[in-house]
């Protein structure tokens, strides 16, 4: 059974949440699945809409699924958030991918 198959038994259980809709999407991306992580990663925003991690991997994924202004999106609701919150890191990586999406796109 893979990392993935393990992560998706578990949903819909107690388990079900953030961290896990994170953790599918992060290994969904990491195996190319860019559509089906980005599923996963605004199912984990709908759990917690102040995960940080979340709105930035989010935004890689619909970068990787083709779909640039879906990053763009991501990340700057992402910034704001992680501002707001007081997670300068990820406002600040955030940030650096908008500024890259905008000398590519």
């Amino acid at each position: 059974m893979t990392r993935i198959d393990t992560l998706r038994n578990q949903l819909g259980g107690p388990r079900d949440g953030a961290l896990l809709r994170y953790a599918l999407g992060a290994a969904l991306l990491d195996a190319g699945a860019a559509a089906e992580a980005a599923q996963h990663l605004r199912a984990a925003l709908a759990f917690d809409a102040r995960y940080s991690a979340a709105w930035k991997l989010l935004g890689k994924a619909c970068l990787h699924g083709g779909d640039a202004e879906g990053a763009r999106t991501a990340w700057q609701e992402g910034m704001a958030i992680a501002t707001a919150k007081g997670d300068i890191q990820a406002a600040k990586e955030m940030r650096v991918f908008l500024a890259r999406l905008g000398s590519t796109h």
